[in-house]
């Protein structure tokens, strides 16, 4: 399986990394899937079905409009 490096900034304004495991590049709405059950497993738990259907990638905006976290970018790690 590959490894991903996703950068974001969190919501203390500093950019991070944060390393998964995914056969596929990860698109930015399953990175921010990825990362908000790494940083908040309690809220990932929760369904979105507010934003879900009416908004495009739903769990990326709830990250930034919400929790202040956005996600830079998705890389390979050799």
């Amino acid at each position: 399986m590959q490894k991903w490096e996703i950068t974001f900034v969190d919501d203390h304004g500093v950019q991070s990394i944060e390393r998964f495991d995914c056969e596929h590049q990860p698109d930015m709405e399953k990175a921010a899937q990825l990362i908000r059950a790494k940083l908040l497993p309690v809220p990932a738990e929760l369904d979105l079905n507010d934003l879900e259907g009416r908004t495009n990638d739903p769990t990326l905006k709830s990250l930034k409009d919400q929790n202040s976290i956005q996600i830079l970018s998705i890389s390979p790690i050799p």
